[in-house]
């Protein structure tokens, strides 16, 4: 009898480990390292999150809280909707999970059947296909182009949904290319999905407080408000906040699918960490300066990149509007070959030999649906962001 399920036979290892375990050998040999492929904030958490979260531990706040988060948290999550969003939830339309991530694979888990299928725009986030996989349930990817943003169009979606589509998945700011819908471009696709009334929307807005030039955020419920019975929104204080590794994620949706939500979470993870929801309620009320100044922070660098790239004659790259990515393209490369006599066949090549040869760490397009380019994280300070453009680049014109 073998040991592991089957339902792994599918399930992609993350490229990012395996860059992330070549980079580890590379410190160890003492080289030096401009690591572009880590998908987190070089700030720290803010002090006065930092403060809530001691003055938590000193009073006891160390026990169990109720599965789907405390009532303080939910709380502040709900006056965030309100305030920032215009958005009214009650506390049985919440529920508070250990990432964004848990968020997502909660409400997959308890929805999808065999027969259902997800639709996920491409280039996607690496783990939407996993995670619909794990569930048992089939994929549908809408490939989109560099020269819309990446973006779907309302002609593709109606192309894409059917009755078998249970969830379409939208994640705008976008990872992995920081791309942005507007008001306008998601009104459009609201009108198609109103037509297909068996088809639930996953808004992943992780990354909704890091949009650049004034450009306002807006979901989808936002814009068509007859869709938020049947939208989950997917938030949290990871990116914004700087707090990835404490481990916290929210969730809004109709009350049936939250509690759906709850009876998975009540078996695997139960609460989330006590002390991380403390700090989550600070991060949500008090740190809406810490959030603007970073988002000048986050331009400034982006727009280092792009004016770098832009210079070459083989990368070309979309202008992101938000998140801290861009998912430049190598299309012109492919074929030509490394001053180590490596053949560069594909954009997994491309990036281990810059890693191999430059020690700039980037990560591969492909794992994220998108062959032939190159995802870039600029959370990384400007100088270190700058120098390693220009490696970039370097290599790419040292091609043969």
């Amino acid at each position: 009898m073998q040991l592991l399920s089957n339902k792994l036979n599918d399930v992609n290892i993350s490229a990012t480990a395996r860059i992330h375990n070549l980079l580890l050998q590379k410190k160890y040999l003492g080289e030096k390292i401009i690591n572009l492929s880590v998908g987190e904030p070089d700030f720290n958490t803010p002090k006065n999150v930092q403060e809530a979260a001691h003055d938590a531990i000193s009073k006891g706040k160390t026990r169990y809280t109720a599965t789907d988060g405390s009532i303080e948290l939910k709380e502040a999550i709900i006056d965030k909707f309100m305030k920032e969003n215009s958005l009214s939830y009650q506390k049985s339309e919440i529920i508070v999970c250990s990432g964004g991530k848990q968020v997502i694979f909660n409400a997959l888990l308890a929805t999808l059947n065999k027969e259902d299928e997800v639709v996920v725009p491409s280039p996607y986030w690496v783990s939407y296909p996993d995670i619909v996989k794990l569930c048992g349930a089939k994929v549908a990817f809408i490939q989109t182009k560099l020269e819309n943003s990446f973006k779907i169009t309302p002609r593709q979606l109606e192309k894409a949904l059917n009755k078998k589509t249970k969830w379409l998945v939208l994640n705008s700011p976008s990872n992995p290319t920081g791309s942005v819908y507007t008001k306008e471009e998601l009104t459009r696709l609201a009108e198609i999905i109103e037509r297909f009334p068996n088809v639930n929307i996953v808004s992943d807005d992780i990354y909704e407080h890091i949009i650049y030039q004034d450009l306002p955020f807006y979901n989808i419920v936002q814009v068509n408000p007859s869709l938020k019975h049947r939208t989950l929104l997917v938030n949290g204080v990871s990116k914004s906040y700087a707090m990835t590794g404490w481990r916290i994620g929210f969730g809004a949706a109709n009350s049936s699918l939250v509690k759906g939500m709850i009876t998975i979470q009540s078996q695997s993870t139960s609460n989330p960490c006590s002390i991380s929801q403390c700090a989550a309620v600070e991060a949500l009320k008090n740190t809406n300066q810490f959030i603007q100044q970073n988002k000048i922070i986050y331009q400034t660098r982006r727009d280092i990149m792009i004016n770098i790239f832009s210079k070459s004659k083989y990368i070309e790259v979309s202008n992101p509007m938000g998140a801290f990515y861009a998912l430049p393209s190598i299309q012109k490369l492919i074929g030509k070959v490394s001053s180590a006599g490596k053949k560069i066949e594909n954009d997994s090549d491309f990036v281990f030999e810059l890693l191999n040869e430059t020690g700039v760490a980037v990560v591969p397009g492909s794992a994220f649906g998108m062959k032939n380019t190159f995802r870039i994280s600029y959370a990384i300070s400007d100088t270190l962001l700058e120098e390693a453009c220009h490696i970039i680049v370097k290599f790419a014109n040292n091609l043969v």
